[in-house]
């Protein structure tokens, strides 16, 4: 069964003086400031696309990662996964680098890599940004 989530943003004003607000509806956790110089510059207690993004594909990561090396009968303990979207103005977006270290009781260095690269080339997230370079860092605790 297919699920949707939303969020809306409410902006007011020109890009870079203007503002806005952006509201998790689906799951009603609240709203967040958002604006270009948060964005292009220094967050300073706002969001910005970028980081909704990071927050999307590290969830989004350490589950596909979880799932496939549960399958393979080597499940986590934990995985801790970071994920960083570098945004260049009058450019977009332009890489994201995953980083993941991992407690996988039984599992080898390289098991574990092939495992993290698979859940990185198939992660939904990861296949929806497939117009972006996404690079990765895996290592065991």
């Amino acid at each position: 069964m297919a699920t949707t989530r939303s969020a809306h943003t409410v902006w007011e004003g020109s890009l870079t003086e203007g503002s806005g607000t952006v509201t998790f509806d689906s799951s009603g956790i609240g709203q967040q400031a958002v604006s270009w110089p948060s964005r292009a510059e220094q967050a300073n207690g706002k969001t910005s696309p970028e980081e909704l993004i990071a927050a999307a594909h590290s969830s989004c990561f350490s589950m596909a990662l979880s799932h496939g090396l549960t399958g393979a009968g080597t499940p986590p303990t934990r995985l801790t996964t970071s994920a960083d979207v570098t945004f260049q103005p009058g450019t977009g977006i332009t890489g994201i680098h995953l980083t993941v270290e991992a407690e996988v009781p039984g599992l080898d260095e390289q098991a574990f890599t092939a495992a993290a690269e698979d859940a990185k080339a198939n992660c939904p997230v990861s296949q929806a940004l497939s117009g972006t370079t996404i690079t990765l860092t895996a290592k065991l605790a």
